[in-house]
């Protein structure tokens, strides 16, 4: 299991809220409260506007986990792309998607096999890779993922319904500020007919963090 433990954090807790609906200051834990502060100081100086951050937001939550699972797709069925996936995960996603993504975090490919499974968490705040997978749910964020995942993720993993063998290791990922993460899920048996566009409707985005696993397609 590896753990990165000495990092600085970009705190995403403005990404957490619905537009227009902040959550009460009293409500906000203590990273969250820095950044509300910040940014009404920034709006009331005019150096952005809240049309400016509302745009923003916008531009997230139109984020799906559509274009993470064309990239798994894709790596299942072009080995040449899938060794340039995990050679440099975001100039492979930025060269085959089309989006800009160059001048954000490092992404970090890893694939799941049969010796390994994958799991991301961020253990200090909320870190992810969002211009891949959209806004992270809640339960990435919430204290009890984040400091049981790493201490017990086998039993984690079941309360998601996932069943790790146990001669399978799990290695736990912890995202930072400067590095996000994406699981490239082993590709389930029975798809050999399937191209890309099907291929990638499969893809879910738990399985693209690795608290899920893609079930086998049956005739």
């Amino acid at each position: 299991m590896m753990k990165d433990q000495d990092h600085d954090h970009e705190h995403d807790h403005a990404e957490s809220e619905s537009p227009g609906h902040a959550a009460p200051k009293e409500a906000l834990d203590e990273f969250a409260q820095v950044e509300l502060a910040i940014r009404e100081l920034l709006i009331e100086r005019g150096l952005i506007t809240q049309a400016q951050r509302r745009k923003y937001l916008d531009q997230i939550e139109s984020s799906t986990s559509m274009l993470g699972a064309r990239l798994v797709a894709k790596a299942w069925t072009a080995p040449d792309f899938r060794l340039q996936l995990l050679a440099d995960a975001r100039k492979a996603a930025t060269e085959f998607l089309g989006i800009e993504i160059l001048h954000g975090p490092a992404l970090v490919a890893l694939e799941n096999t049969e010796r390994m499974h994958h799991v991301v968490v961020c253990t200090l705040c909320s870190c992810y890779p969002k211009a891949l997978l959209g806004i992270p749910p809640d339960w990435y964020k919430s204290f009890a993922y984040r400091s049981r995942m790493v201490a017990e993720p086998r039993s984690v993993l079941a309360q998601f319904g996932t069943d790790i063998p146990d001669d399978i290791e799990i290695r736990v990922v912890d995202s930072t500020a400067d590095l996000r993460y994406l699981v490239i899920p082993r590709r389930p048996t029975g798809t050999d007919d399937l191209d890309e566009s099907k291929l990638a409707s499969l893809v879910t985005r738990d399985s693209m963090i690795g608290v899920s696993v893609l079930p086998e397609m049956r005739d």
